[in-house]
């Protein structure tokens, strides 16, 4: 298994980050990394995620949330062809802070390709570290 881990202070209360990361229907407008996500932050919805790594392959997959805490987290699980070949649960987690908010992104990433994705991760790290700082910019000015 591999993860990734990114976080970041933000200086906005956890309703309003949460308020921007699940207004789905506008990451076209701040997002850098997840450059379309569709469906409803529910548990059990199926999304469609468009991803655009710095530097990198984009690409669309379809994972499923199983995890929908309102204000706290979002998780989701997205599988290439069957399970545990290739498995990635990305997280979306925020915790109040000092009067703010600390945003965690990670994801885990676990099964047999795992081992093959090379220099992929790095790029996508630094996705997520755009994706944060765009969150925070977004949040901060609403």
């Amino acid at each position: 298994m591999r993860e990734l881990h990114t976080e970041i202070e933000i200086d906005a209360p956890p309703e309003r980050v949460w308020e921007v990361l699940t207004a789905f229907d506008t990451y076209s407008e701040w997002n850098p990394f997840i450059r379309r996500l569709i469906g409803s932050p529910h548990e059990g919805e199926r999304l469609e995620v468009r991803i655009e790594p710095p530097d990198g392959r984009g690409m669309t997959f379809r994972p499923t949330v199983i995890e929908a805490t309102p204000n706290r987290e979002l998780r989701w699980l997205g599988r290439f062809l069957v399970p545990g070949l290739f498995d990635g649960e990305h997280i979306l987690r925020v915790e109040p802070r000092n009067g703010g908010s600390r945003f965690i992104q990670s994801e885990k990433f676990s099964g047999l390709l795992v081992p093959l994705l090379g220099g992929g991760l790095a790029k996508t790290e630094e996705g997520f570290r755009r994706m944060n700082a765009a969150l925070k910019e977004r949040a901060e000015r609403r």
